[in-house]
């Protein structure tokens, strides 16, 4: 009850929301089961009345149906406006409702946590597709169309790997090929650089303004080369020698997660050629010395958030994902995700069998809990106040019988993946 008048005192004026459970008995189910589970969609649906209008449609529990048809969808909304502004409220508008969608989904159960996490992937994938070339339309109206090539966005992180939770933000690197031509042709030319960088700043804006319609996304592009001292937008002939003859081993394991998600599809053929080449070129020894490294800075920088914090720590998401990243580059193999990366470690040698067994299923179980937890709150869930709908939805989620069973196999599976980790790394790693 305290959820519900949570929800109702976030309600705007003038939604006649009674009258609106009286015509459609069905919403009532709807919300209880939201609002006695999960605050955050209870605050988001509070503050976005007018997605009850996509359930009502009749369509809402349908079958999900595929990145491509979103994109194809949100285009053809984004053709209908005229107006550069109203373009970016439709698109948060439509995507604020598919989002909705996948978390009642999920939170009904009609969804587990694998599809979840790959349709919240192919949502902010048709989002890019389909304002890139918006975005360009309007820039190109004042500076001229795109010099050379163009440009291609890269999906990197949880978004290159096709998967994100509820709450993930979008790791970015755009790429640009101007091919020869120094400056854009239009009323206000731009050298090439200029523009591409601007025309980044231009994607990011469109994607993390605040408008009537809320943010689409928070967007991070501390992942291009030379992290934040390097430009926002990257040419190709640098991107291509930096990645050859001055990477760091950290930018070649981001590379292992790259894909392109918006922009031209010929330099992103050639971005991806690039890429499989660099993999399984660096030295074992190399690449497994500076991801110890990199494990000690992250233990020393932050500690697990409690016992359901599935992402921080030793034998933790994190973690896992260091190792899967190092073994798909040692390993040469191409595939984004993480099981992928742990089964090319354990084919290169860097772990053995029942080391990559132990750490898919820590990886797998965690995996289910990060998504149930985005969920349930945009804060660490604590095992000693977790009860009521959100326990019984977290247990469902895991497999488990109660959260103290839960959090015993959690910390036996962490234990087991910490141990599979610390033995593939070199012993200058500090253990303390």
């Amino acid at each position: 009850m305290n959820a519900f008048d949570g929800f109702l005192s976030g309600l705007p004026a003038g939604v006649q929301l009674f009258s609106l459970f009286e015509a459609n008995p069905q919403l009532i189910d709807l919300l209880v089961d939201i609002a006695g589970t999960s605050p955050v969609l209870a605050r988001y649906l509070s503050r976005n009345s007018s997605v009850f209008d996509a359930v009502i449609v009749g369509d809402f529990f349908a079958e999900w149906p595929g990145g491509a048809a979103l994109t194809e969808e949100l285009t053809t909304l984004l053709r209908q406006e005229e107006d550069y502004e109203r373009k970016l409220d439709t698109a948060r508008r439509w995507a604020k409702e598919w989002h909705f969608r996948i978390g009642v989904h999920h939170l009904r159960g009609l969804i587990d946590a694998e599809q979840a996490g790959a349709q919240y992937g192919a949502l902010a994938e048709a989002n890019l597709a389909a304002l890139w070339p918006e975005v360009v339309t309007h820039f190109a109206a004042k500076h001229g169309p795109q010099p050379g090539r163009g440009a291609v966005v890269l999906g990197m992180g949880s978004l290159g790997a096709a998967r994100l939770t509820s709450s993930s933000d979008l790791d970015l690197i755009v790429i640009y090929d101007a091919d020869g031509g120094a400056y854009s042709e239009g009323r206000r030319p731009l050298a090439a650089r200029a523009y591409f960088a601007r025309l980044t700043q231009a994607l990011v804006t469109a994607m993390t303004a605040p408008m009537s319609e809320g943010r689409l996304y928070e967007v991070d592009m501390r992942l291009r080369p030379s992290g934040t001292q390097g430009p926002v937008a990257t040419s190709w002939q640098s991107f291509s020698n930096y990645q050859q003859n001055e990477a760091w081993v950290w930018e070649h394991l981001a590379l292992t997660r790259a894909r392109r998600v918006a922009g031209s599809t010929e330099l992103g053929e050639d971005v991806e050629a690039l890429r499989r080449a660099l993999l399984g070129k660096r030295p074992a020894e190399e690449v497994l010395g500076e991801v110890a490294k990199m494990r000690r800075r992250i233990a020393a920088a932050k500690s697990p958030d409690g016992a359901l914090d599935a992402k921080i720590g030793a034998g933790r998401m994190l973690d896992i994902e260091l190792i899967a990243q190092a073994g798909a580059l040692i390993g040469g193999c191409a595939a984004p995700g993480t099981m992928a990366g742990l089964d090319a470690a354990a084919t290169a040698g860097v772990l053995t069998a029942a080391g990559a067994r132990d750490l898919r299923a820590a990886y797998d179980l965690q995996g289910r809990l990060q998504m149930a937890s985005r969920l349930l709150s945009d804060k660490a869930l604590a095992a000693d106040t977790l009860s009521g709908g959100g326990a019984a939805f977290v247990l469902r989620e895991t497999g488990a019988d109660a959260i103290e069973t839960l959090v015993v196999t959690l910390a036996d599976l962490r234990q087991s993946a910490d141990d599979a980790i610390t033995s593939a790394l070199p012993e200058t790693e500090d253990k303390t």
